[in-house]
């Protein structure tokens, strides 16, 4: 059996006939299913009024904190899977990398990694640096029933971007001068990343996430030669070591559209796809055997509901011929968003794609 071909999903858990998995594994679907990118989140009051005062890596480690943020847009928006709510930095906090998530500004290192000497402060992750994810995910599947849920993580060059420029980047200058100048290095720092990624997807399957997604914030930045050499080894590793559970599996950059077929070929099951590239092209860059997510532009929300309806159609239309679609934003929530427009977003999706 061919990659493609390979059965994806839990046969015998509670969610494997939801439109979500259905449409990951590539299956008739009784509606297109939606969720959204940052979903839980700035854009909820009740996300704002929960999250007073407490400070985003600590409210990433409480479970019961962690459990009602996840909960809270699948109530309001009917939405067809929730996704962890966490942080990509997580798992690097957890394995004692001093580091930040600081208002306005993201994730910031307090020691980037520059030399091969700073490999060694990246030790393994283990199952027991992340006991809150287990609590969490096992108090959340407990609530959520036949609803999915979707763990995540950074991919490996994501995160060696942020440990190595110190913060986030606009050129990522330091970022490319590794991979350019010390490919040695950078080949050693991606994989440690790989493995760590990796036992972070594996800690949130085995407590009972039902998918899981690979956010590559950053990684279209890179052409696709460079791509290919220096970073799809470290992300096909990830894919690989979670390839036994049987999961669906999604990979997601911004501004990828020139690598759409190298991260489905990274192992996805699911390629998401921004806004710049409609999914019927998408669809072409990636090929068969995959099934790919999105991709309304976030800033549509803003407009009235009819201009939002009719980009939502066009979106859905380009989508007509694909073998498997979940529909997202092309990105993620924006926070100043109306949560109404996202609510009716979704009944809309609903109502159009009923079979």
């Amino acid at each position: 059996m061919s990659a493609n071909d390979r059965p994806v999903g839990q046969p015998n858990s509670k969610t494997h006939d939801s439109a979500f998995l259905k449409a990951c594994r590539r299956e008739a679907v009784p509606h297109t299913p939606v969720w959204f990118m940052r979903q839980a989140g700035r854009s909820l009051p009740e996300y704002l009024k929960v999250r007073e005062g407490i400070p985003m890596l600590e409210s990433c480690m409480r479970p019961d904190l962690v459990t009602e943020i996840t909960l809270q847009p699948v109530r309001r928006h009917k939405v067809d899977a929730a996704i962890y709510f966490s942080d990509i930095v997580v798992p690097l906090k957890a394995i004692g990398i001093d580091l930040d998530i600081k208002p306005g500004v993201g994730p910031v290192v307090a020691d980037p990694i520059r030399t091969r000497a700073d490999l060694a402060r990246l030790r393994d992750l283990t199952p027991e640096d992340v006991h809150y994810v287990t609590e969490a995910i096992g108090m959340l599947t407990a609530e959520l029933g036949a609803t999915p849920l979707i763990g995540f993580a950074g991919a490996p060059f994501t995160l060696a971007s942020y440990l190595v420029e110190g913060g986030p980047s606009r050129n990522h200058e330091n970022t490319k001068a590794m991979m350019y100048g010390d490919p040695e290095l950078w080949a050693d720092l991606l994989d440690r990343l790989a493995e760590i990624t990796a036992a972070f997807l594996k800690v949130q399957i085995e407590a009972g996430a039902s998918a899981v997604q690979l956010f590559d914030s950053w990684v279209g930045a890179l052409a696709p030669a460079d791509y290919r050499r220096s970073i799809l080894p470290a992300s096909a590793k990830v894919f690989d070591a979670v390839a036994s559970y049987n999961v669906p599996r999604i990979h997601f950059g911004v501004g990828t559209g020139e690598l759409l077929g190298l991260m489905g070929e990274a192992g996805a099951d699911v390629v998401g796809v921004d806004w710049r590239v409609p999914l019927d092209e998408a669809a072409r860059r990636v090929g068969p055997g995959k099934a790919l997510q999105g991709n309304l532009d976030p800033a549509v929300l803003f407009a009235p509901t009819a201009a939002v309806e009719a980009k939502t159609r066009e979106v859905l239309d380009a989508a007509a011929g694909l073998e498997g679609h979940v529909f997202n934003l092309g990105h993620g929530v924006l926070p100043s968003m109306d949560p109404d427009a996202l609510t009716r977003l979704v009944a809309y999706v609903h109502e159009q794609t009923a079979r």
